[in-house]
């Protein structure tokens, strides 16, 4: 059964990188290309364009696609078989998933070890079921529910590392409490990132020092964004809840279990030969820095399958380093806040308006909200007013029960941002808020 989506999220975007070496024949395809005059627009339905193609730098050249390999098949298949349980929220996203659940096989090969953070702005958003699916099919899966960085460094070897796979990651860092509790499992995230990065600990009864690995992939799951240490070492997705009209096949263990182990056992004996060769290609990236580092891997797994992997990795690379570079200029909690706001005004009878010290106040009172603990001393007014400016929400004189004035919010104010942003948190009557504006 395969999946009924509005969109056909395998369908890969076409791109515009900079030139990618052919295994052991580096920038052999473009010469031959330029040699034969041949045209490196690729073609066919599976190569259609990306509406956003138009945004790529002019000055980067078309890949040709490359001579496929048994490697391109198995990733077409991996890719078709992810698509089928869970709906990623791009093409692009859905390409790198493939390719990063490939490169796990070939980990004895990385200098980095990218993560792959599976985040999500609610429930239900897929997220567990994208990790059900890569722990039948990535290389030595370790799942760390509960599980503690003591056990998770020990289990790591230099040799063949596991795949680390932590679901539920909002337990571990939502908010700075329990970040600061967790700074242990933050700093292996951090530390296995990048090969020889080890852990020293005192073992036995004489406490002898021994170091430990903590070189290996990580997939982590959870709701909201990830410490930032972590999001910079990540290929992102960011899921969405499915919306009307998309459908999924349900994932059931012992129908679909058989099928994943055949596949992700083609895989690895498609890449284990390519170790060596994996270890020294030195691909062209469209990017710079850590971004690069964390997705050199996909990229060369790409450039050994061929066809039109090259590209479409380079394409998912680009555009969804972008994308993360500028989501990193929204603050993450615009759309919390609303909600939060819109509870607060609820509670207290839908009045008129609130004081910036009361709205501050109720606020903070939320023991499941972050507004306590956020910065050093908890939400201040200057921070509230900033995140509000997005959604061209400003502080105002508001009239106060004694008659006095004071600095605050006006409820009509949010009325427009609670019904895009948060519409089912205690939903505006329109009946009860005709005239407000």
């Amino acid at each position: 059964m395969q999946p009924e989506n509005p969109e056909p999220y395998s369908a890969p975007a076409q791109a515009v990188w900079p030139a990618a070496a052919i295994p052991g024949r580096p920038g052999a395809h473009l010469r031959a290309a330029q040699a034969d005059g041949a045209d490196p627009s690729p073609s066919g339905d599976a190569d259609t364009c990306s509406a956003d193609e138009s945004e790529t730098p002019s000055e980067l050249v078309k890949i040709p696609d490359a001579e496929p390999t048994v490697g391109s098949a198995l990733l077409d298949e991996l890719r078709a078989q992810i698509a089928q349980f869970v709906i990623l929220p791009s093409p692009e996203a859905l390409d790198a998933v493939t390719l990063w659940v490939a490169a796990t096989h070939l980990q004895p090969a990385w200098q980095h070890a990218p993560r792959l953070a599976v985040v999500g702005p609610a429930k239900r958003c897929g997220k567990s079921r994208l990790l059900d699916v890569l722990t039948e099919t990535v290389h030595e899966p370790m799942l760390t529910i509960n599980t503690t960085p003591a056990a998770i460094f020990r289990s790591i070897t230099e040799e063949n590392p596991p795949t680390l796979l932590v679901d539920e990651a909002d337990t571990i860092f939502g908010t700075p409490k329990m970040a600061e509790k967790n700074e242990e499992m933050r700093g292996l995230l951090n530390a296995g990132h990048q090969r020889n990065r080890y852990v020293t600990r005192v073992v036995g009864n004489d406490h002898t020092p021994h170091r430990f690995a903590t070189f290996a992939m990580a997939a982590i799951a959870g709701i909201g964004d990830l410490p930032d240490t972590v999001m910079d070492r990540a290929v992102v997705i960011r899921m969405r809840r499915r919306a009307e009209g998309e459908k999924v096949k349900p994932f059931r263990s012992r129908r679909d279990i058989p099928a994943l182990h055949d596949l992700r056992d083609r895989i690895a004996a498609w890449a284990r030969p390519l170790l060596d060769e994996a270890a020294i290609l030195e691909p062209e990236m469209p990017v710079e820095d850590r971004a690069a580092d964390t997705w050199e891997p996909l990229v060369i797994v790409a450039d050994l399958a061929g066809g039109h992997w090259p590209r479409l990795a380079r394409a998912a690379c680009a555009r969804m380093v972008a994308a993360e570079a500028a989501a990193e200029e929204d603050h993450p909690s615009g759309a919390r806040i609303l909600a939060d706001i819109r509870r607060v005004f609820y509670a207290q009878r839908e009045v008129d308006s609130l004081s910036t010290e009361e709205l501050l106040h109720y606020l903070r009172q939320d023991a499941e909200a972050p507004w306590a603990e956020w910065g050093r001393g908890g939400l201040t007014a200057r921070e509230l007013s900033r995140m509000l400016r997005d959604f061209e929400i400003k502080p105002g004189n508001v009239r106060m029960a004694d008659r006095t004035q004071r600095k605050g919010y006006m409820r009509n104010k949010f009325l427009d941002a609670w019904r895009r942003y948060c519409p089912a948190v205690h939903p505006v009557d329109a009946a009860t808020t005709r005239g407000e504006g």
